[in-house]
C-alpha cells in the first residue's frame, strides 16, 4: 500500500471487494491473492472493463485456460496493467516471429510471465 497510496480512495464496494472477487473467482487462493496485492496493488484501481476483463480474455483468447490464468496472475499481476497494443500483442508477436506456435506462446506466458513486463 506504501507503493500505491491511491487505494485509500478507492470505493471499498466497487474498487476493493470487486477485485478480490474477482481474483477468487479466477481461482487465486487466498495467498495468490496476497501476493497479487502486494506485488501489484494498482491492480485495485484499473478499469474492469478496459484492463483486467480484457486482459483475461486476451489470455483466454491465447489459449490460457483459468487454472493456467491464475498462475499467470500470480506470477506477473502487472500484465494487467500493461497495454495490450504496446506490450502485450508486440511480445506475442515477437515469441511467433521467432517461431513459436499458439501453443508454445501460451507455455511461455505461464512459465516466464516476466517477458512480457519488457519493452521490445
Amino acid at each position: 500500500i506504501a507503493g500505491a497510496p491511491q487505494l485509500f480512495g478507492l470505493s471499498m464496494e466497487n474498487n476493493l471487494k470487486s477485485r478480490l472477487q474477482w481474483l477468487k473467482n479466477l481461482g487465486l487462493d487466498d495467498a495468490r491473492v496476497a501476493k497479487v496485492i502486494a506485488g501489484a496493488p494498482q491492480l485495485f484501481g484499473l478499469s474492469m472493463e478496459n484492463n483486467l476483463k480484457s486482459r483475461l480474455q486476451w489470455l483466454k483468447n491465447l489459449g490460457l485456460d483459468d487454472a493456467r490464468v491464475a498462475k499467470v496472475i500470480a506470477g506477473l499481476p502487472q500484465l494487467f496493467g500493461l497495454s495490450l497494443e504496446s506490450n502485450l500483442k508486440p511480445t506475442v508477436q515477437w515469441l511467433k516471429d521467432f517461431g513459436f506456435d499458439d501453443a508454445q506462446v501460451a507455455k511461455v506466458i505461464v512459465t516466464k510471465p516476466h517477458l512480457f513486463g519488457y519493452s521490445l
